[in-house]
């Protein structure tokens, strides 16, 4: 048994290492890069430095000698077949976007998001095929310059997603930022497949590409979307009816198995749609994901495990994707086997030619949302000129694009094997590469300038200043959070191993207790006296708290709280130390809070605006839909 076990080993190490060492190797090198950047470059995302680590593999590949196992292995992963890297990382990295959507907005929303998706796109794609086209040297054919285009529609909203959430943009740009990017990534793929197999078509082979007209286009468009749409509702209505059976909350399997009908309900549904049935996959995992938002929600019995496991499975899908898409542009930037010797496929123009297309998209892109601008406004939830600056400015370039080239370039080189015409293989094979080149330039550059920046003009356009009405709210949130606080802290009082408790070190640890007055503090322990039934009350230790929330020249307690004229003599002692020390600020914020009675956070005699209310009740029903799903994650 051990010598044939050495056997297998010895026989499998070399593929081991070849396939699996570079992903494990990208994976703990994604660690290292998501603690440096959460400590000390929380602007720069994710996916762009990890970009920059794949860059930085694939231009060494091919220059570091001798060569070694751990390089065959880099240049094996970089070859990977094109279709197998659409199939491996974009169901796992939509399906989470799907779910995550908010539902409610979405429906509401959904003919706003159309228009985003199909007639924006098709018009992004146009546009970037006649720059390729007319200002571009390198002689491409329209076909090859309309796939560019439909790569370069798919945008990607991760970076900016993360953003933001964290500085509280309003849920409308939320909404139309993340729902834009799901609805046009599946129009994308569908552009791209049409035009890809006409570009295929010019490499002569039978059974490779198809020339498709006008009228087999639309066709074909119809089927591919309506096909992967009605594909992905049956896989999510599928998904449901077994989530709604695997019912046994106190059953740690039954939540397990409600995970993998998850993922395989998002690999099947891509599956099914794009290889078996010719649809588009994206779609189907698109309209799965939202069917199971919909209606499955309340059917997992632990909500948190399936969001968990999904921000795992999408961390290291976008980490191994944006390494492989570094890997592969490093790979191509570098290259001179396409110039037969004459210089790297990328050279001092094709820079130039880069910057201006950065620049040239942003145009498009600005030229498109305000040409819908007036319908946008008029439709779904609305939008105004503030956000459609910013939505404009945030569409990034990222996973989808990057997939697309490169199975793209990856299909050409093997389809292009069999070209008997070594000058018109290299030809086909040196376009696609430019094509990656350039995609992976913009999601670069789309990255490091667009997300890095978008933080900034994100508040220079006032979308997340917050309104009077919302901080009302937030420091009603904080009153009730200081009495809650107060009177969990009376109730430790009546336990004698805490009555020896020095406040002042309290204070020092718990900054809000410096702003703690007299009335606030007996109110706390009236509360804690009332909610306690009376046969398990006792009563709390106050005294040595009490001659801290007075002035000793200026107050004195009443006759029930009287203390001792020791401890009052310690405490006058202490505040002389305190007044030349670090903690005077403290003390000076007590006096002040002392003397001044903290205001009502609502006015009942003001006349509020019809604007300020609708604000209110929509902040009202929003916090009584996150209360009502943290009821559901907790069973």
């Amino acid at each position: 048994f051990l010598c044939s076990y050495c056997h297998v080993v010895i026989n499998f190490l070399p593929y081991f290492i070849t396939n699996v060492f570079p992903k494990r190797f990208i994976e703990i090198i994604g660690v290292f890069v998501y603690y440096a950047l959460s400590r000390w470059c929380h602007q720069i995302p994710f996916t762009a430095i990890m970009f920059l680590i794949g860059f930085c593999i694939g231009f060494c590949v091919d220059r570091v000698k001798p060569r070694n196992i751990l390089l065959e292995s880099s240049y094996i992963w970089t070859n990977i077949e094109g279709e197998l890297i659409i199939l491996i990382f974009l169901p796992g990295l939509l399906y989470l976007d799907s779910f995550n959507i908010d539902i409610h907005l979405f429906l509401q929303s959904f003919l706003q998001l159309v228009v985003f998706a199909f007639p924006m796109v098709l018009g992004g794609t146009a546009l970037t095929a006649l720059v390729a086209y007319y200002i571009f040297p390198y002689g491409w054919s329209f076909d090859l310059c309309m796939t560019f285009g439909s790569i370069l529609s798919a945008t990607d909203p991760v970076a900016v997603a993360v953003l933001l959430n964290e500085l509280g943009a309003p849920p409308r740009l939320k909404m139309h930022i993340s729902g834009e990017s799901l609805m046009n990534d599946g129009s994308a793929v569908v552009f791209y497949t049409i035009f890809s197999s006409r570009f295929f078509y010019e490499f002569g082979l039978d059974g490779i590409g198809e020339e498709i007209g006008w009228g087999k286009g639309f066709a074909l468009f119809f089927r591919l979307a309506f096909g992967g749409a009605a594909i992905g509702l049956a896989f999510g209505i599928g998904t449901v009816f077994i989530l709604f059976h695997l019912d046994r909350r106190l059953s740690g399997e039954d939540s397990v198995i409600q995970v993998v009908t998850t993922i395989s309900a998002a690999y099947l549904s891509f599956f099914t749609s794009e290889i078996l049935a010719h649809c588009s996959g994206i779609i189907a995992v698109l309209f799965c994901g939202v069917t199971v938002k919909a209606f499955g929600e309340t059917l997992l019995n632990n909500l948190q495990l399936t969001h968990h496991f999904w921000e795992i499975t999408e961390h290291l899908l976008n980490a191994l994707l944006f390494a492989l898409g570094g890997s592969v542009w490093g790979e191509i930037i570098g290259d001179q086997t396409y110039t037969e010797g004459q210089g790297r496929l990328f050279a001092r123009q094709d820079w130039g030619y880069l910057a201006l297309l950065y620049v040239l998209l942003m145009v498009i892109r600005m030229f498109l949302i305000y040409s819908f601008y007036p319908i946008t406004k008029r439709i779904g939830i609305g939008t105004n000129w503030k956000e459609s600056l910013f939505a404009a400015y945030g569409g990034l370039r990222g996973a989808v694009g990057i997939a697309l080239a490169l199975s793209l370039h990856a299909e050409t080189i093997h389809f292009t094997s069999s070209i008997p015409n070594e000058s018109a293989q290299m030809s086909f094979r040196t376009s696609t590469a430019k094509v990656f080149g350039f995609t992976g330039g913009i999601a670069f550059l789309t990255l490091f300038i667009n997300a890095t920046t978008c933080g900034p003009l994100l508040i220079k356009l006032g979308l997340v200043t917050p309104t009077e009405t919302r901080k009302k709210v937030l420091e009603n949130y904080r009153q009730h959070m200081i009495q809650f606080t107060l009177v969990e802290y009376v109730k430790l009082m009546t336990e004698d191993r805490f009555q020896t408790v020095d406040f002042m070190v309290m204070k020092e640890h718990i900054p809000f207790f410096n702003e703690i007055t007299y009335d606030k503090f007996m109110i706390a322990v009236q509360k804690y006296k009332d909610i306690t039934p009376s046969k398990g009350y006792l009563e709390p230790s106050i005294e040595h708290v009490i001659p801290y929330l007075y002035e000793p020249e200026t107050s004195h307690p009443s006759n029930d709280e009287k203390v001792s004229p020791g401890l009052n003599e310690t405490i006058t002692d202490r505040r002389s130390i305190l007044k030349s020390s670090t903690r005077r600020d403290s003390v000076a914020n007590i006096r002040k809070n002392r003397r001044r009675r903290v205001a009502t956070v609502y006015d009942l005699n003001e006349v509020f605006d019809e604007k300020e209310v609708r604000e209110e009740r929509m902040i009202f029903v929003h916090i009584l839909r996150a209360t009502y799903h943290r009821l559901i994650e907790h069973g």
